[in-house]
């Protein structure tokens, strides 16, 4: 009885024993997975909503953005790290700002300079008809403006009392024109000095008749412009009786801008509509500019020479002009597009597309512009063929940089409270790096400098800003096309002003107190020899 009492006891014990060892295969959990799920839960961020039109607004749950009412977008977060003062937008609400880039590329700039002007008759060759004879006007066969004449025409008939005397006196020297040729010859000569033909004078010898009543034909045609006498009227020898002109060939006459008359020469190519002919194209050169500008509108007139065949141009029509000049000396220069460009009057700026990075994130740059083109500028400097900028949806980009408090177009430089966390890091460290490797502090031998450097383009500046920069102790360098001049800011505990100056003469650009070597000079490109 005992034996049997004491295997069940066994029995239980070693079933127990089983279930103890099962549940805790089973269901044991290893001593570091509390601590690791706890720990990853620690780590996990909490999501943070934005909204697409307004990326200032950030909450941690979603709903409505309290400024548009628009629904709030989870926040997409990245281990990038960017710019403190680049401008970081969702892809949501760069589509609503339709916010395009434009890759910045180096082409040969054209200029489309577009002119306005008139139909204006060629000046030589308007004519005066007149008469040469002394008398009155018994007949006009013109007698009105814009008719047309052509040479040799009857115009009108004259009756003059010189003219009846000097037939006389011919008629009278003809008989004794034997024995007394020369007063024969002299009366010829002053009917001849009247205008009078050969076969007139011949005619009037033979019929022994005194005419009364002469004709006079016009020289040249033409267009009658002008008539000055009427019938009955009494003229003097070289009265003009009619101004004609002839249009078989007209002057264009456009006015140009005192603006655009550096981008005008003579033998540039014109086309020119009329406004009276639309769907029609005309086309000529440019063969004279005006080297006086009329002080009242401001333009130089440039006259284009063109024929008019079928008569279709007439004087006073209005015509519109486009030149299409080639800006040789911009050759090989940045253009990027009006709409990328946003100017303040004193500054022109665009955004920049950080490199690196598929997000819409962007930094204000401002650039120096060169002539305006049709739809475009030429970039002086501030740009680096290849960088990505904005090209639409500047100002909303701007908005984005005013909300955000960072650099924008009316505020370019922000406190330094608000970047004391961000940007300022960098630049600290650098100094503080710069402080021990001689034994001070950065703060206390931090130094700025301005001087001049000679240069002329962006190809300059990148130049002259690496070469100070290259300098042990140079902590930043901005150089500006404009004034001239570079401001540094350096360490004097480890440079100074002088070594500074080298540096950048060494590349081939003049300072204040070294000039660069010559050779080193004469290798720059050319758009960068600035000594004249």
């Amino acid at each position: 009885m005992k034996n049997i009492i004491s295997n069940k006891y066994i029995s239980f014990g070693l079933i127990l024993a089983g279930g103890i060892f099962l549940g805790w295969f089973f269901f044991h959990t290893p001593s570091g997975a509390v601590a690791t799920h706890k720990h990853e839960a620690e780590g996990q961020k909490k999501e943070i909503w934005t909204c697409s039109m307004h990326p200032q607004i950030q909450m941690t749950e979603p709903g409505k953005c309290p400024i548009c009412g628009m629904d709030l977008i989870p926040l997409r977060q990245g281990g990038t790290t960017y710019d403190a003062d680049a401008i970081h937008m969702t892809r949501e609400a760069a589509q609503l700002a339709n916010v395009l880039t434009t890759v910045v590329s180096k082409q040969n700039p054209v200029k489309d300079i577009r002119l306005y002007g008139k139909v204006q008759a060629d000046e030589r060759l308007l004519q005066n008809l007149v008469s040469y004879l002394p008398g009155r006007i018994e007949k006009l066969y013109v007698n009105f403006t814009g008719e047309t004449v052509r040479k040799g025409q009857m115009l009108a008939s004259i009756y003059s009392p010189d003219l009846v005397t000097a037939q006389q006196e011919l008629l009278e020297t003809a008989a004794t024109k034997k024995s007394q040729p020369m007063l024969y010859e002299a009366a010829k000569e002053k009917l001849l000095q009247w205008k009078l033909t050969e076969s007139q004078v011949s005619g009037i010898e033979s019929s022994g008749k005194i005419k009364t009543n002469f004709e006079i034909y016009a020289n040249a045609s033409g267009i009658v412009t002008a008539q000055r006498v009427n019938t009955g009227d009494f003229i003097a020898p070289g009265s003009v009786l009619f101004e004609v002109t002839d249009l078989s060939r007209v002057w264009i006459m456009f006015d140009a801008y005192e603006s655009d008359l550096p981008y005008l020469s003579t033998g540039q190519k014109v086309s020119f509509t009329i406004q009276s002919m639309p769907g029609q194209n005309f086309s000529g050169t440019i063969a004279f500019i005006d080297p006086i500008i009329d002080p009242v509108t401001r333009v130089a007139k440039t006259r284009v020479e063109i024929g008019n065949q079928g008569m279709k141009l007439k004087p006073e029509m209005f015509a519109t002009g486009i030149v299409n000049a080639t800006l040789n000396q911009f050759s090989n220069k940045l253009v990027i597009p009006r709409s990328a460009v946003l100017w303040t009057g004193k500054r022109s700026i665009v955004y920049v597309k950080q490199p690196g990075s598929n997000e819409p994130v962007f930094k204000m740059r401002e650039i120096e512009l060169g002539p305006m083109l049709s739809n475009s500028y030429v970039v002086e400097s501030g740009l680096m063929d290849g960088e990505e900028i904005v090209s639409q949806g500047a100002f909303s980009v701007d908005a984005s940089a005013q909300l955000e408090g960072k650099p924008s177009m009316m505020n370019p430089k922000v406190s330094d409270m608000s970047h004391q966390n961000s940007d300022s890091k960098n630049k600290v460290s650098d100094q503080n790096s710069a402080a021990k490797a001689t034994g001070t502090k950065s703060q206390e031998s931090l130094q700025k400098a301005t001087f001049n450097v000679s240069g002329n383009c962006g190809m300059c500046k990148d130049r002259i800003e690496t070469a100070a920069k290259s300098v042990k102790g140079v902590s930043s360098a901005s150089w500006s096309s404009k004034t001239k001049k570079i401001d540094v800011e350096f360490n004097s505990a480890l440079t100074s002003v002088n070594a500074i100056q080298k540096a950048i003469a060494r590349v081939g650009h003049d300072t204040g107190k070294y000039k660069a070597d010559d050779k080193v000079y004469s290798a720059l490109p050319a758009c960068c020899l600035y000594r004249k």
